[in-house]
């Protein structure tokens, strides 16, 4: 079954996170980890004195959850394999601090009311990091810990490279790729991501309208001209910065591991087929 937990509902990846953490790290309190995922929620549900439900449909809470489940899986494959450095039960909890809060900047404040958080897309990796460093602690989180997360979110974003990126240790460049991986997984793994392109185009355009991006600047000139490009960018850019620039930490999602199959990369794969398929399906509809 894939995925192995509904990542539309919270309370489940939380616990399968919280199961995962306790077997990886005996006797360790995953009372730190209940916090951050209530909290997460409460954020984009609306439970935030400052801030208003998440109002985008593909940047939302479940966009999170999926890269949420995908990161535990990564690095409890790579606690499994004992590869070194080791990432201790501290850093895991930073690891799901950085992925829970990874796309807190596409909220809006209450007294916001101008369109959606998509306006945001350009700038939401620094108010992520605003959010987490304002946040965090109050978790109790110290100076280097907070760094640490800012580091890992900043990893996250079509034009970031991670290489060019300064850490304060390999275990946190790790920790930084590992997001990254899981951030483009998830979502790419999805089994409505080819219906939700249409939507994530929606989220493109609202931010370039907003900043007045003229449209020869544009990425993508219409929600088509997206679709139409998705399996490249999969093929061009995604699998190469995973390979390369993610120093290949998707390998440790293999079960069994290093040879087993990556449920994963065959998800995304079959995406990529369907995407395909509806280009041709709309190229042989006869035009009115």
């Amino acid at each position: 079954m894939f995925p192995i937990v509904d990542t539309k509902n919270a309370a489940a990846v939380a616990a399968f996170a919280e199961q995962k953490f306790v077997i990886m790290y005996p006797g360790a309190n995953p009372a730190w980890l209940k916090t951050i995922f209530r909290d997460v929620e409460q954020l984009f549900t609306g439970g935030h004195p400052d801030y208003a439900p998440v109002d985008l449909r593909y940047h939302d809470l479940e966009h999170t959850l999926q890269a949420t489940l995908c990161l535990v899986q990564l690095l409890d494959g790579r606690h499994g394999a004992a590869v070194e450095p080791r990432v201790d039960s501290r850093q895991f909890e930073l690891a799901m601090a950085s992925v829970l809060l990874h796309d807190a900047g596409y909220l809006k404040l209450r007294a916001d009311t101008l369109g959606t958080g998509a306006k945001y897309t350009f700038c939401h990796v620094l108010r992520s990091c605003a959010f987490a460093a304002s946040y965090l602690p109050g978790l109790g989180a110290v100076n280097h810990e907070v760094e640490a997360v800012l580091g890992a979110i900043n990893c996250t974003g079509p034009t970031k490279e991670i290489s060019r990126l300064r850490f304060r240790d390999q275990v946190e460049r790790v920790i930084g790729c590992s997001l990254a991986t899981a951030d483009y997984l998830g979502q790419m793994a999805a089994v409505d991501y080819p219906d939700e392109l249409e939507i994530l185009y929606s989220e493109f355009q609202e931010s370039d309208d907003f900043i007045h991006l003229p449209p020869s600047r544009r990425t993508f000139k219409s929600a088509e001209d997206l679709i139409e490009r998705t399996p490249m960018f999969w093929r061009k850019i995604v699998l190469p910065k995973l390979e390369s620039d993610f120093q290949a930490v998707y390998r440790f999602l293999a079960r069994p591991y290093p040879h087993g199959p990556n449920l994963y990369l065959e998800a995304v794969e079959r995406n990529i087929a369907a995407v395909k398929r509806q280009r041709t399906s709309s190229r042989l509809v006869p035009q009115e």
